[in-house]
């Protein structure tokens, strides 16, 4: 009975992530009174939370009114959340609060769920949202679970123009908390459909007007990402499997392409190593999506970004935007004591759109970053005067300049002990005369990408950093 009731709860989240994939999860609002709605649940779960003898404590605070929102969809999410509280909670307290709030004058509400568990390590408090995973592994071997009851919670309360959010300190406990409008109608719920222009700010669309290339084989995922696109003011072009998604790239010279992994035939392992084995094709940036999440192989093959099925609509409006604007535009400096060095690379990346700033040692180029921030820079390490690995220490202490793209450029056989020094502080090694300036920019422009849509420039040292 108990394994009979697993599945059957697994089965009806995949078919919940296949709806909300395929843009056809559909939210049925009413008005209920919230506080009485709260008190049930409590009344529900209270077996479930006095099994590992718990104590479960209400703080409904003020007058929490009427609200009108999908009531199932609320409280599945709600459930979840109290569910999970008692499962990773022994002999603790489960505190559920609530309260109502005026934001830019709407009523919103906020309800927390707070244990004194096992709590969540902080790198892996996003993880926790993923479908198909858990905190880590030994989660899952000692207290069961799919990994899909926060995923599938979250987008229903995204859908409704609100999110939930999760802190915890490791050992000591974890609270997450729900936060949605007090009143959501059928014409300005995300989840709708109707309210796709407010998204339009999260992406830039391309200013040359190449299309973005979708492919998947499947009709369903492939019509929701070319409206999502489409939605951000991009242009669009589909493909139901690779050889198709090819002979497109080849003809159109996409600015972006979103690649599917499972497909019949040729999969998106195979369409991406022949998109990036092609001269003409290899600098176009590639998106993986799938439900396989399968990220390391991605990047290690040279995808930009591997999303996980569903994908949340607004990322993959802003990571579109990101990657389709011109590559050029910022302002680098190249500090190298050789001139001829300087001048290749000056000129390299001037005709790829930068402002360009040179300097002859790591003093000269403090002075010039005191002057105008750069958004690049490419550092020779033996110099005169104030060589690389000094410079570096001092331009990262540097207000401003913590997350700046560093590459360096150097002939310098460089000690175990010097590398580790140096990765502490940039992001790609590469040596001189093993690349054409036409590959380093290619470098250049993955990697200045990659931090502008990440929205972080402390992800260093990433799988598919070439050079490194």
């Amino acid at each position: 009975n108990a394994a009979g009731r697993h599945l059957l709860a697994l089965i009806n989240d995949i078919l919940d992530l296949s709806k909300i994939e395929a843009g056809r999860m559909e939210l049925f609002f009413e008005t209920f009174d919230l506080g009485q709605m709260l008190r049930e649940a409590v009344a529900t779960v209270s077996p479930l939370v006095t099994k590992n003898g718990n104590r479960l404590v209400t703080d409904l605070g003020g007058e929490l009114g009427t609200v009108r929102l999908d009531l199932t969809k609320f409280r599945q999410a709600l459930f979840n959340l109290l569910s999970n509280a008692a499962k990773f909670t022994t002999e603790g307290t489960i505190t559920l609060s609530a309260r109502r709030e005026r934001r830019g004058g709407e009523e919103w509400i906020v309800i927390s769920v707070a244990d004194t568990g096992i709590g969540i390590r902080e790198d892996k408090l996003e993880k926790v949202f993923e479908e198909f995973a858990q905190a880590d592994d030994s989660t899952t071997r000692d207290f069961g679970g799919t990994g899909l009851g926060l995923s599938i919670s979250r987008r229903f309360c995204r859908m409704m123009g609100g999110d939930i959010t999760v802190r915890s300190e490791y050992g000591r406990g974890t609270v997450f908390t729900i936060e949605l409008p007090a009143r959501v109608d059928a014409g300005t719920a995300p989840g709708t459909g109707k309210a796709e222009p407010a998204a339009r700010e999260g992406g830039t669309p391309p200013v040359d007007g190449r299309p973005i290339l979708v492919v998947d084989d499947d009709p369903h995922s492939r019509d929701l990402l070319r409206k999502t696109l489409e939605a951000g003011g991009f242009p669009v072009v589909t493909a139901a499997d690779g050889e198709e998604a090819l002979r497109l790239a080849r003809e159109l010279r996409p600015s972006l392409v979103t690649l599917d992994v499972l497909m019949p035939g040729m999969d998106g392992w195979s369409v991406l190593q022949e998109l990036k084995s092609d001269p003409e094709l290899a600098e176009v940036p590639v998106m993986m999506i799938s439900i396989a999440g399968e990220r390391e192989l991605g990047y290690s093959l040279g995808a930009v970004e591997c999303l996980t099925k569903p994908v949340d609509r607004e990322r993959l409006r802003r990571l579109a935007g990101r990657y389709t604007l011109p590559s050029g535009g910022g302002r680098a400096l190249v500090v190298d004591d050789d001139e001829g060095v300087r001048t290749l690379f000056q000129r390299a990346l001037e005709a790829d759109g930068w402002t360009v700033d040179v300097a002859e040692n790591g003093a000269v180029a403090l002075e010039l970053v005191e002057a105008n921030r750069p958004d690049l820079v490419l550092l020779d390490l033996m110099m005169p005067v104030m060589d690389g690995l000094e410079f570096v220490m001092r331009y990262r202490g540097l207000e401003g300049c913590q997350e700046t793209p560093v590459i360096v450029v150097t002939s310098k056989d460089l000690s175990e002990a010097e590398r580790e020094k140096l990765l502490g502080g940039v992001e790609r090694i590469v040596e001189k005369g093993t690349l054409t300036p036409e590959e380093l920019l290619r470098q250049i422009r993955g990697l200045v990408a990659h931090h502008g849509a990440s929205g972080t420039h402390g992800e260093r040292g990433g799988p598919g950093d070439p050079g490194q």
